[in-house]
């Protein structure tokens, strides 16, 4: 179980890594991806929240003091599961930034110029990086299986779905007829 656990930590690792440095190429680029609360104040309520998770992970990788690391059930089977689901959730946050091109941003960009992109992942899923970051907070579930991380899948499923109703209510605006069309053609999540 130990392999399980510490993948799940690097899934988590990666998953900042690989956003973090798509925010600072952009921002080498000139442009401003990090528009986190721009729009609505209450996002500011996510990073303590994700911070909170974090730590929880991290906490039962490396057997740190947490909170409730009681196991609900193990099983090596389903260990090794959630290590596929999370690096199937990284393969996909991967796609989702290449395929996002210059339009990657964190938050809702009121300024964005750039064209709506329904190509790459976009053309499975309009929201294909909410679908990955669900993806590994499963696997982290699954490796984990702990109640405090069940209640944070739930929760974290509930913010990136409140955050896709945003959005998809912007790119109506901003994009009209060409997202109300794209929207037919291609489903939500999957």
């Amino acid at each position: 179980m130990l392999m399980q656990k510490y993948l799940g930590a690097l899934s988590i690792l990666l998953l900042i890594t690989m956003v973090i440095t798509r925010v600072m190429l952009l921002k080498k680029q000139g442009i401003k991806a990090m528009q986190f609360g721009a729009i609505d104040k209450r996002d500011f309520l996510i990073p303590p929240f994700a911070l909170f998770y974090f730590y929880c992970v991290f906490a039962n990788a490396f057997n740190l003091p947490g909170i409730n690391k009681e196991v609900i059930f193990y099983n090596e089977i389903i260990s090794w599961l959630g290590v596929f689901f999370c690096f199937l959730g990284l393969t996909f946050v991967l796609y989702s930034l290449v395929s996002f091109k210059k339009s990657f941003r964190v938050g809702i960009d009121v300024n964005v110029a750039e064209e709506l992109i329904t190509t790459g992942v976009f053309a499975i899923s309009r929201n294909p990086m909410y679908v990955a970051f669900g993806l590994v907070l499963f696997g982290e579930f699954l490796i984990f299986s702990s109640w405090i991380l069940l209640i944070c899948l739930v929760a974290a499923l509930w913010l990136f779905h409140r955050q896709v109703l945003l959005e998809e209510g912007f790119l109506k605006k901003h994009y009209g007829k060409a997202y109300i069309e794209y929207s037919k053609r291609v489903r939500r999540y999957i």
